[in-house]
């Protein structure tokens, strides 16, 4: 009999990352500098077979559009297929709330679960974290890509 568990994506930037999670907790990481356009269905496919997938969830921006679109469209794909659930939380919740590149020196931050684009002068660096332990009441089933942030410019 195969493990129950939830997988998450973070597809945002390099490198990709993968959290396998049992009753919440963090039991197996898998990272790659892949593309994701290649890489997601080989991922999907060998976890597939060691685990019975219970729920799908990943961060759906702001990152790269590209690839969250990617990883939208692969995700909720695999959630009709298989009756899986996906849900979906903005990036802010695996990196401590830092600000996220956008261009130039535009970033996106979140002020009071409002997601604005701000000028800053210092890039801080930026990394995504898979947790130790999954707060489920921090995604929803609104898992669509963040398509209402403001204009980039």
């Amino acid at each position: 009999m195969l493990k129950s568990v939830d997988l998450v994506f973070i597809t945002l930037s390099s490198p990709i990352q993968v959290g396998v999670y049992e009753k919440n907790l963090l039991i197996e990481t898998i990272s790659t500098n892949e593309k994701s356009s290649d890489v997601l269905p080989n991922i999907f496919n060998e976890l597939s077979i060691r685990y019975d997938i219970k729920k799908l969830f990943y961060a759906n921006g702001p990152g790269s559009f590209m690839a969250i679109k990617i990883a939208y469209i692969f995700l909720k794909s695999m959630s009709i297929l298989k009756n899986i659930p996906l849900l979906a939380t903005d990036a802010f919740y695996f990196n401590k709330n830092q600000p996220i590149k956008a261009i130039g020196k535009l970033f996106f931050v979140k002020i009071h679960s409002e997601i604005k684009t701000q000028k800053l002068e210092i890039a801080p660096e930026v990394s995504f974290m898979l947790p130790d332990v999954l707060d489920y009441s921090e995604f929803s089933t609104t898992a669509a890509p963040l398509y209402g942030i403001g204009a980039v410019g």
